[in-house]
């Protein structure tokens, strides 16, 4: 299988502006290809990891790929399908180009020109609009302008000026590039088919119709219920750390259903085609042990959060769900029960009466069942007394206590 069956074979091929051309320019030729990425966080989240990996994917067959900040149009916004964008500041999106910068160096090999990371800044913002005007708006015709679907569905609504001008600055990169570094080839979710189509057309128009360059998309990574992958219910699942913990990113690809982890697993992991069938039959023969989605976890976390977060999620897992949390430091257990209910409680209290005020058993008669039943831990060691008193001395960091009543439910009871 080569790399363009490869890449059908893992649902990574949907739109392509020539598909002949570029299955052939790819077997047989390395190029130079780019994605864009939009600043307007300064994280990426995981519904980025397609396309990024992507561009690894092409690295490690050999060519050579350029990831761009929108270091420009991020300040325009790409529109979205209902409403405006909101516009933010140059220096949002410089602060937030540095963000994504140290991201990218986990997933890319930018050592000797192997990859380049760009900034669209650094040629749109010399751009004035009497040279935008005759050098490039020329070239776009309004009409096929309004069918492209990120603007027709927005006419009834209505768009601004702004952001229907957003593809022709796009389809400007695209033709930097190609005279500046030799691209050919720009890739992107299903939804930017418009803005690659534009790149291309404007190069065409601009040099020639000898001039070859290709655009190509990826389906957009959905779940089986055709709800968008990456999002949780406390919001996006990011890519930094500090917004979302390695423990945290590593949960959310453990928790990813039995329908979708095969898909997942194609598009998102770098492991083969016969390892992944070796998975696939796993799933249908012992689902329990959710070995496809331990596989997906590990090998996604190591590459966004390094060993040590892969080391740190795989440690808090373990001990929460079937270990000891003694042996978690107090920012560990922080932040593997950052979602555990939490309750506030006084030194000295006992820990029954705890139990009862906040609700979190119904009477002191089961209270009493619970512990005689060895069912209730404080701190990971049984209660075996109705008795035990709640000190803020046995507290981690003299700040909290840890409940765990059978098997999986955690508390968290803070001093005030």
């Amino acid at each position: 299988m080569n790399f363009f069956e490869e890449l059908e074979w893992r649902g990574l091929v949907k739109d392509v502006t020539d598909y002949e051309g570029l299955k052939e320019k790819l077997n047989n030729e390395k190029v130079v290809c780019y994605c864009g990425v939009d600043p307007t966080a300064d994280s990426m989240h995981i519904g980025h990891l397609q396309q990024i990996i992507l561009l690894r994917r092409y690295q490690l067959a050999g060519h050579m790929p350029i990831a761009l900040c929108g270091g420009a149009t991020g300040t325009i916004g790409d529109p979205r399908p209902t409403t405006e964008r909101r516009l933010i500041t140059l220096e949002e999106v410089r602060h937030n180009v540095e963000g994504i910068k140290k991201q990218l160096s986990n997933f890319l090999d930018f050592e000797g020109g192997k990859a380049l990371l760009l900034n669209n800044f650094d040629w749109l913002g010399n751009l004035n609009l009497i040279d935008f005007l005759r050098d490039y708006g020329k070239y776009f015709n309004v009409s096929n302008m309004l069918s492209k679907d990120t603007i027709a569905k927005r006419l009834s609504t209505g768009i601004s000026f702004t952001e229907f001008t957003y593809t022709t600055l796009q389809a400007i990169d695209f033709l930097h590039l190609y005279k500046n570094y030799n691209c050919v080839l720009q890739i992107g979710g299903s939804d930017q088919w418009g803005n690659l189509v534009s790149g291309t057309d404007l190069i065409r128009k601009v040099l020639g119709d000898k001039v070859k360059v290709y655009g190509a998309t990826s389906p957009l990574i959905t779940k089986s219920d055709g709800s968008k992958f990456g999002k949780s219910e406390g919001g996006n699942i990011w890519l930094d750390p500090l917004k979302t913990s390695p423990y945290e990113f590593y949960q959310f690809i453990i928790n990813i259903s039995d329908d979708d982890i095969i898909n997942m697993l194609k598009k998102l992991s770098f492991k083969s085609k016969e390892e992944i069938e070796l998975l696939e039959k796993s799933l249908k023969e012992n689902p329990h042990l959710r070995e496809a989605q331990k596989a997906l976890a590990g090998e996604l976390t190591l590459l966004v959060h390094g060993e040590e977060g892969l080391n740190q999620a795989i440690k808090i897992t373990d001990t929460l769900f079937k270990g000891d949390i003694k042996d978690l430091s107090a920012s560990e257990l922080r932040i593997g029960l950052k979602d555990a209910k939490s309750f506030e409680i006084i030194d000295g209290e006992l820990l029954i009466d705890a139990l009862v005020n906040n609700k979190i058993i119904s009477s002191k008669r089961e209270v009493r069942e619970l512990i005689n039943s060895g069912s209730i831990y404080l701190n990971g060691i049984k209660v075996d007394s109705i008795d035990k008193v709640l000190l803020k001395e046995e507290a981690f960091d003299n700040e909290f206590l840890i409940i765990k009543k059978g098997k999986k439910n955690y508390f968290v009871l803070n001093f005030k």
